[in-house]
């Protein structure tokens, strides 16, 4: 309650009106499988187009498995295609890698999955100098990374007073620089011979007396002097130079044939100052402080050699990176030096098993994050409260029925657990009607929707126009529910829905066919003359007649998770009859918005839902245990799945 403690006029604000409950967004799909790189764990990444995919977890080629004989088509990467395409709009994707001899490490970069390389120009350089290993494993860590050493200009200024220091100008403090003395009596460009003056050093600022200090080693080891010293009253170095140098970095992802690369894409300029926001050892390290810097820092640079006393850590990685001739190359004109490093050994895995897509709380990789790692397949979609559609698309490919049923029991059971989402499953491809259903009739659940059959679509891949690509089918459908539930409502069943990309589909059904089909709830693709591919059932796999329909199980988690959610503050509210009134009263003025909405069944309101919060609900004992008890009932609108005009003759005289 308020004080009153002296006289006055006192405002206070108060609400008259009843806690709005907020309908939840249906249309966020989560799809879980192996891509051709990309982190496979932490957080899963949310996407909004088909080039997010592409930049965090590689393009649209096959995926390699060692125990495979044959490629095997990137599922994930066409059915992320194929979500944006027919109308998805958000998406979490959640990789998954399958390893045949272990996945963790300690302490060391494994030999094996993660493209390494310390080749340099194609001339091996001294196995203890550094390491280049891809951040994430896989064929496409197999990249081409290019390093070049930026000098920059002439940043020395010598004083004209005696009693000043000599400077540097625009230089950040513990800058890496090249110093080099010009014979200034003759071609400003002749560089003086090697020596005194003429390196790699560390450009330091004296805190006593403010002056510039450059050091050939680490100006902190013990007895460090400096080689050139800036300050009142010492000479610099007739034609002295000091040029700070920085490293652009670039990188060439593999191309679709051996020993290609595609076009260079530059990661940017960093900085050898340890303390600097882009500090070069800082940034290509196995596990960056951030999630950004791991997504978009396709490598790491790791077993570098430890300085020897009194070496410098940038000097010693600049000689290994570039080579002993380094400072030769730097004493000439040149402004650039270049060198190209090819990373290899990196391979996609081999398949992974059911286990795999459930995701392993002892999960290790190379990141060496605690946090991150336990996030790994579809455990890690258990931290993304949005995602209410799950797809492992492709699981069922070059998979006997039992291998692809483990898979698609994680999913399964990953939906049940959530209790707000719903799976998107496919048939194995190439299956006849009787294996088709066969396959259907393994698992009975009221969170999944089955689909068959597979999809043929224009192949997008470079080099292969004109040909035909056949796809799982859950793809399509995750973005066919979205685009139904924004241009609909998600209480509206996903069928009768064009499925944009087909251009067939891997058999033509009949109505003869479907109609041994759809009463065991695989729903169908079919082709009809004049109205295109389009999305003909609309069922779960369900055996409880009550959640038969795909579009009753989602609006019923819609409706719950709207309640659960914009509900929150109702605990731990004193529990009496004002609570009980105000919830009720939420709760009906979502309901009847719903009813106006046409997701639910009745010509007036009391036909199309009740609810109920007093003393009917709730003992004395549920009020002594804290409980808040309102019970609700909704008539949910069903699909019109069998339309029957009934006609018949009648006389003209007859009466109407």
């Amino acid at each position: 309650m308020p004080e009153y403690l002296s006289p006055g006029v006192y405002i206070e604000e108060t609400s008259f009106r009843t806690k709005t409950i907020e309908g939840v967004s249906t249309s966020t799909a989560g799809f879980v499988g192996p891509a051709r790189y990309g982190p496979v764990s932490g957080e899963p990444e949310l996407l909004t187009s088909l080039a997010d995919f592409q930049r965090i977890y590689g393009d649209l080629e096959d995926l390699v498995f060692t125990d495979q004989d044959n490629p095997q088509v990137n599922y994930l990467a066409h059915a992320v295609r194929a979500f944006f395409e027919e109308g998805g709009r958000r998406l979490f994707v959640q990789r998954v890698f399958n390893p045949p001899d272990g996945f963790g490490i300690t302490g060391e970069v494994p030999a094996n999955h993660y493209a390494t390389g310390s080749t340099r120009d194609g001339e091996e350089t001294a196995e203890d100098d550094f390491t280049l290993v891809a951040r994430f494993p896989g064929a496409a860590g197999n990249m081409r990374i290019t390093f070049r050493l930026q000098v920059g200009q002439n940043v020395f200024r010598a004083s004209t007073d005696p009693a000043e220091n000599h400077f540097l100008t625009r230089l950040g403090n513990n800058s890496l620089v090249h110093a080099r003395t010009v014979d200034t009596s003759t071609d400003p460009d002749t560089i003086a011979a090697a020596g005194a003056g003429n390196g790699l050093m560390i450009a330091r600022r004296n805190p006593v007396n403010d002056a510039w200090e450059l050091y050939e080693g680490d100006p902190d080891a013990v007895g460090a002097t400096p080689a050139i010293d800036l300050a009142a009253g010492e000479t610099p170095p007739d034609g002295l130079q000091v040029r700070p140098l920085t490293l652009l970095v670039e990188v060439a992802s593999p191309g679709t044939e051996p020993n290609t690369f595609e076009a260079r894409e530059t990661l940017g300029s960093y900085s050898f100052i340890a303390t600097a926001r882009d500090a070069l050892l800082d940034t290509f390290i196995p596990n960056p402080e951030n999630r950004f810097a791991a997504l978009t820092i396709p490598f790491a640079i790791v077993d570098i050699a430890d300085p020897a006393a009194g070496e410098s850590a940038d000097i010693n990685l600049v000689n290994a990176l570039f080579g002993s001739t380094v400072i030769d190359s730097l004493s000439s004109a040149e402004e650039t030096l270049e060198v190209n490093y090819t990373l290899d050994g990196g391979d996609d895995g081999e398949m992974p098993p059911g286990p795999v897509y459930a995701g392993d709380a002892e999960f290790d990789d190379l990141s060496g994050d605690v946090l991150q790692m336990p996030l790994n397949g579809l455990l890690a979609f258990e931290q993304v409260e949005d995602i209410s559609i799950v797809a492992a698309p492709g699981y069922p490919a070059d998979r006997t029925d039992e291998e692809a049923l483990a898979v698609q029991n994680a999913v399964i059971n990953h939906c049940e657990r959530m209790q707000y989402r719903v799976a998107v499953l496919e048939t194995p491809e190439n299956q006849t009607v009787t294996e088709a259903l066969n396959f259907r009739n393994l698992r009975s659940s009221d969170h999944a929707a089955m689909y068959y059959p597979w999809v043929y679509v224009a192949d997008p891949r470079q080099g292969r126009g004109g040909r035909r690509l056949k796809l799982p089918p859950s793809g399509f459908m995750t973005g066919i529910y979205a685009r139904n539930d924004v241009e609909n409502a998600v209480f509206k069943a996903p069928a009768n829905e064009v499925v944009r990309l087909a251009i067939d589909f891997e058999q033509l059904l009949n109505q003869a066919q479907q109609d041994i089909l759809n009463p065991n709830g695989l729903n169908c693709l079919r082709f009809f003359e004049g109205r295109g591919y389009l999305v003909w059932g609309a069922r779960t796999i369900s055996d409880d007649p009550e959640w038969k329909y795909i579009s009753v199980r989602r609006y019923f988690a819609y409706l719950e998770r709207s309640i659960d959610r914009s509900t929150q503050w109702v605990v731990f509210e004193n529990n009496d009859y004002q609570l009980w009134d105000r919830v009720r009263r939420s709760v009906e003025d979502f309901l009847y918005n719903e009813w106006i909405a046409g997701g639910l069944l009745g010509e007036k309101p009391e036909q199309a839902y009740f609810v109920r919060c007093d003393r009917s609900t709730m003992t004395q004992n549920d009020l002594d245990n804290g409980r808040l008890i309102c019970l609700v009932g909704v008539a949910p609108v069903r699909p019109a799945e069998f339309v029957i005009f009934r006609i018949g003759q009648w006389t003209a005289d007859a009466d109407r």
